[in-house]
């Protein structure tokens, strides 16, 4: 079992040096603790219920541990009471409290900013969830999955939060409700509904007898398949998943994929680490959504770094929001074209299983749109021309039929790819291609000339083994490509 016994103090993560143009490859974060309770006895420390109980709930308690002007402090005490606040002290450990800019900080300490609406564009529910609200409490939306809202607790409230309007409630739904079995028999009446999110708030700060009654009943549903549990706590506060019971219902359902919520590589955590591999152990996958967060993760080096943490942590990137235009969060959306800008620095830079979808959630109920870099370059009735990564246009013939533009037309560059004499445009410095050194042998002896084409001494023909790609340079075409 991975333990994180060893505690360490606050310190700053050093700048990692680069080489060649390629960043280190960054460890999970380490452990950390605030000075404040460096007392605290290691137990403790793992035990969920003392971080919850000593989780910062005001701005008296954060004036005390963080550095705040007086006209920062006059402002969130008028914010106190619009959003909740909860910070277990594990959490709040990862942030630097010299840093006014943290990116741990950011998402979870209130800001003045949440105040302002500049563009008068934010709305209480912006995805219009509770139009498509059935029954109180389940969103019904895409055709064959239904959405519960549980609860209205979460270990952290997040300040971009989209269900600010659901975790507003305070206290109670401790019990089983008239609307929780209302929305498990819609559910149960609904066939065409295969996949359930349990979500909230946090349904993993549900007691566990109220959780069992949710998990328990929708796996008796034959027509449910999937259940997936939405939740931040292996995030915010992995010390709830230390407890093997809560391990053992949520395996024991069988059903159960885990979604969980990583924006920042710093919250890969040990603790997290180890209790992602609980998860795993019990059979559970666990998926990743990440939300797209201007001063968190919206520049290409954290958002990679965090991927390659989520890999070594085996939970796949699923979904990569743009932050949804919610009440209080404005300040951290960021435009559409830097999250596009980020994922084309994904895409072929690092391995296909650590990229995430990038996607709207879309106003009115409209759904999740999936935005990408446009690698559809043009296209005719024969072929396509697709642009990879490194910036080669590929002229790619998808069905097996001859072509019906007869004779190529004396054309150049794109229009030249799809007239089919030419198989792709090469950038002149590609490096990969530069890597492609003739590589020979010489016929019936199996050994190694210096070059194609070139002949050993003993008269030995060569033949390539792994050849350059070879173009037609027919005249009048114009798309002379470089091998570099």
């Amino acid at each position: 079992m991975f333990e994180s016994d060893a505690r360490h103090p606050l310190v700053e993560h050093a700048v990692l040096p680069t080489v060649s143009g390629f960043e280190d490859e960054e460890p999970p974060s380490l452990s950390r603790r605030h000075p404040m309770w460096k007392d605290v006895s290691a137990d403790q420390w793992d035990d969920w219920r003392w971080q919850t109980h000593n989780s910062i709930r005001s701005v008296r308690q954060l004036r005390n541990l963080l550095p705040f002007s007086p006209a920062e402090l006059e402002a969130l005490g008028r914010l106190e009471g619009e959003y909740k606040l909860a910070i277990p002290p594990y959490y709040f450990s990862l942030i630097d409290p010299e840093d006014p800019n943290d990116p741990i900080r950011l998402q979870s300490v209130p800001s003045p900013l949440e105040a302002e609406n500049p563009s008068g564009y934010e709305l209480d529910d912006p995805l219009e969830e509770d139009k498509d609200s059935p029954v109180p409490g389940l969103t019904h939306r895409y055709p064959d999955r239904a959405l519960l809202i549980t609860t209205p607790n979460c270990t952290m409230y997040c300040r971009y939060c989209t269900r600010k309007r659901a975790t507003l409630t305070r206290g109670g739904w401790e019990g089983v409700s008239a609307d929780d079995e209302r929305m498990i028999q819609y559910v149960r009446e609904h066939r065409e509904i295969r996949d359930v999110v349990v979500s909230g708030g946090d349904p993993l700060t549900l007691p566990v007898g109220k959780l069992r009654f949710y998990l328990e009943n929708l796996k008796a549903i034959n027509h449910v398949d999937v259940i997936r549990i939405g939740t931040r706590v292996p995030v915010t506060l992995p010390q709830r998943l230390y407890d093997p019971e809560l391990i053992d219902l949520l395996g024991s359902t069988e059903k159960v994929y885990i979604q969980t919520h990583f924006n920042h590589p710093r919250e890969v955590t040990p603790e997290a680490m180890r209790v992602c591999r609980s998860l795993l152990r019990a059979g559970m996958p666990i998926n990743n959504h990440s939300v797209l967060l201007k001063g968190v993760n919206d520049d290409l080096g954290t958002m990679r770094s965090l991927l390659r943490n989520l890999l070594k942590a085996k939970v796949r990137p699923y979904y990569l929001f743009h932050c949804d235009p919610v009440t209080g969060a404005g300040h951290f959306r960021t435009s559409v074209w830097k999250g596009l800008e980020i994922m084309e620095g994904l895409r072929g830079h690092m391995s296909g299983i650590g990229i995430p979808t990038y996607v709207v959630d879309s106003p009115h109920g409209g759904g999740k749109i999936p935005m990408m870099p446009n690698y559809l370059v043009s296209m005719s009735d024969d072929a396509v021309v697709l642009r990879n990564y490194e910036g080669l246009l590929i002229r790619y013939q998808a069905e097996d039929k001859p072509a019906v533009n007869g004779q190529p037309t004396n054309t150049r560059g794109v229009s030249g790819l799809l007239q089919g004499d030419k198989s792709a445009l090469i950038p002149h410095d590609n490096e990969r291609m530069a890597r492609r050194k003739p590589r020979v042998v010489r016929d019936g002896c199996g050994g190694e000339g210096d070059s194609e084409g070139e002949a050993n001494t003993d008269g030995g023909s060569l033949r390539p083994i792994i050849p350059l790609p070879m173009l037609n340079n027919n005249s009048g075409n114009g798309n002379a490509a470089s091998n570099g």
